[in-house]
């Protein structure tokens, strides 16, 4: 039988502890086999506090949890599938409406399977600062200069700042953490 994606509302705050309820349900029925994935999808995010590195974990959708559920010839979802969700303690409804859930497009799972899986790779840095922002250069060769940042650069997990050095105004490219606003 086909296999549909599903997005299910559920309490925010309590993605994890209902996907763990879900796939105590489902392991106690034994129906690993019509509801084979149940994801709650974050990411992983380095941020520096306190001159330490710290990686913390953020929902991508929070109040969201996604299910793979195996549909029947009609593309329905089975009863005792639907009944077992219904019923999981903190899971609202199906996104789509109360009687017909919408699976999500083949292109939507694609891509949501592929940004966890990249995003599980490397954590991605998080960077609190605007263009046009003033700023303190608090480490490196350019330490206690204050400049204006010109650029940010997610990707890289940098900030370009424009910086006045021997009077003349100098594009620098320091790591974000090596800035602090001011």
């Amino acid at each position: 039988m086909p296999k549909e994606w599903y997005v299910l509302r559920v309490q925010s705050n309590k993605e994890d502890k209902v996907k763990d309820s879900l796939i105590g349900l489902i392991k106690a029925r034994g129906l690993e086999k019509l509801i084979p994935n149940v994801l709650v999808p974050s990411e992983k995010i380095s941020e520096i506090k306190g001159g330490k590195k710290k990686i913390t974990e953020r929902k991508i959708y929070p109040g969201y949890i996604m299910a793979e559920i195996e549909v029947d010839e009609h593309g329905q979802i089975p009863k005792e599938v639907w009944f077992l969700i219904r019923e999981t303690a903190g899971a609202g409804d199906f996104i789509g409406g109360q009687n017909k859930p919408v699976p999500m497009s083949r292109y939507e799972v694609e891509k949501l399977l592929s940004d966890i899986e990249h995003k599980e790779e490397k954590p991605r840095a998080k960077i609190e600062f605007h263009e046009s922002e003033k700023v303190r250069v608090k480490e490196g060769p350019f330490e206690n200069y204050d400049g204006i940042i010109e650029e940010v650069l997610p990707a890289s997990g940098r900030v370009k700042v424009m910086l006045t050095v021997f009077g003349r105004a100098t594009p620098v490219e320091l790591e974000y953490w090596q800035v602090e606003a001011i």
